[in-house]
């Protein structure tokens, strides 16, 4: 698996943000397949999966991580680079630390970096297929809610999302968040809560507030993300998670609800079903892309 850390000036957030990348290219060479173990000094090689060829692309996974990690902790934490070569997918983990991903009232707007300067940075500089077929986006945590934001407000962009865990930040369930807005608990312990979405009061049909979004994009017959959401057993935010799963049931989208026995809120979880979605979940070619 390649792997690279690119860091670029973003003009819609204003600041330098760090991005890994995950290229799956074990098993691709630079030799011809007649002449690959003449040539190459490696005497024990895998099977041959292609050449490296101008114009190649890779189906392509935006991959948020949970709050208080960075772009990389998910690579040092799970085995991820591992099932994404098993599949033949490329990774994007873009760095948004504690900013459960929303356009912010206090103006950093990470949404719009997120869905509409993110991916045209991407399949501009590196092998990312733009067709919407080959996109897909998934989260754990924090990072969950964000890729459900991301799959209900720009469903043009992905095929499908992954949720894993999601707890925190956007959800379906307007009076759930508008009572965390309302509660002392994110006040007192993350103030930045209040000031990324604003007052209870004023949260119900605001730019975030999704259950409006989703209802409308179903109603005009918009092409939809089919959803696989997770929650384990024993994980706190559970009746948050299945508050998302049920309404997206009620509104009549495509989505699968997994709650496996035993498990909790942590990388053991996540790790074992970033697998699973990658290996059984997504719709993945397993292969180069053209386009």
């Amino acid at each position: 698996m390649g792997l690279l850390r690119f860091n670029y000036r973003s003009q819609v957030l204003g600041y330098y943000v760090d991005i890994s990348i995950a290229y799956p290219t074990d098993g691709l060479s630079y030799f011809e397949e007649k002449d690959v173990r003449s040539a190459s000094e490696n005497p024990v090689m895998p099977k041959s999966q292609g050449t490296y060829r101008p114009g190649m692309k890779f189906q392509t996974i935006y991959l948020i991580h949970g709050g208080g990690d960075d772009d990389s902790l998910v690579f040092r934490y799970t085995n991820i680079e591992r099932y994404a070569q098993k599949n033949r997918v490329m990774l994007v983990a873009p760095s948004i630390p504690n900013s459960m991903g929303v356009d912010a009232l206090y103006g950093v707007k990470y949404m719009t970096f997120l869905t509409d300067e993110l991916p045209v940075v991407v399949q501009s500089l590196f092998a990312s297929s733009s067709k919407r077929e080959d996109n897909f986006v998934m989260g754990y945590a924090m990072g969950a809610n964000v890729a459900l934001g991301m799959a209900v407000m720009h469903p043009e962009l992905y095929q499908a999302c992954v949720d894993l865990s999601g707890g925190i930040g956007m959800t379906l369930c307007t009076q759930t968040l508008v009572d965390e807005l309302n509660g002392d608990h994110f006040r007192n312990f993350m103030p930045r809560y209040n000031a990324s979405f604003g007052e209870g009061s004023a949260f119900p049909g605001s730019p975030m507030d999704l259950y409006p979004i989703a209802k409308r994009y179903k109603e005009e017959g918009r092409e939809l993300c089919d959803f696989f959401i997770l929650c384990g057993e024993k994980e706190f935010i559970r009746d948050r998670v299945e508050g998302d799963v049920r309404v997206l049931k009620e509104l009549g989208y495509n989505v699968q609800y997994f709650c496996p026995e035993g498990y909790d809120h942590n990388f053991d979880n996540w790790d074992k079903f970033l697998g699973v979605a990658l290996d059984e979940w997504l719709p993945l070619k397993r292969e180069i892309v053209w386009e």
